[in-house]
C-alpha cells in the first residue's frame, strides 16, 4: 500500500516532533481527531515501515560508517588530511594556512587502524598437558559417631 500525501506529511511531521498528536494537526488532521488519528497511524505497518526507513536515513547521514572512520584514518596517517590553523602576520594580523598533520597525529591515527585489525594484541600460546590427579579425601559416615 502507498502512503497518502497526509500519511506522508504526518510520518514526517513525527520524526520532527516526536509527538503524534501534533503531527497528525501539522499534517492536516482535525483537532478533534488528531490524537485517536495519530496513535492509530502510528500502527499502521506501512507508515511504521516508512517512519523506520527515513530514520535510518537520517541516522546514515548522521553517523560515520566503520568504512568512513577506517578511510578517515587512513588518509590522516598518510597524510592526505590538512587542517587550517592561524599564522600570525605581525601586529596583530593572522591568516589560516593549510597544515599537514602533526607526526603525533599520523602515528595514532596508525594506531587505531593497527588496533582495529588486532595488529597489536598479544597471542598467548595456552595449549599443554597438564596432568590431572583425583583425590579421594571424603571418609565413609561410618567414622562420624
Amino acid at each position: 500500500m502507498k502512503l497518502t500525501e497526509k500519511q506522508k506529511r504526518f510520518a514526517d511531521y513525527y520524526i520532527e516532533l516526536g509527538n503524534a498528536t501534533e503531527a497528525a494537526r501539522k499534517a492536516g488532521y482535525s483537532s478533534k481527531t488528531a490524537k485517536s488519528i495519530g496513535q492509530e497511524n502510528l500502527t499502521k505497518p506501512d507508515i511504521k515501515s516508512y517512519i523506520k526507513e527515513r530514520l535510518n536515513e537520517k541516522d546514515a547521514e548522521r553517523i560515520a560508517s566503520q568504512d568512513e572512520i577506517l578511510e578517515f584514518l587512513t588518509a590522516v596517517m598518510r597524510g592526505e588530511k590538512t587542517e587550517q590553523i592561524p599564522v600570525g602576520l605581525g601586529e596583530g594580523a593572522q591568516q589560516l594556512e593549510d597544515k599537514d598533520p602533526y607526526l603525533k597525529d599520523r602515528v595514532k591515527a596508525a594506531e587505531l587502524l593497527g588496533k582495529r585489525h588486532s595488529m597489536w594484541t598479544d597471542k598467548v600460546d595456552m595449549m599443554g598437558n597438564v596432568g590431572v590427579r583425583i583425590v579421594d579425601d571424603i571418609g565413609d559416615d561410618d567414622d562420624h559417631d
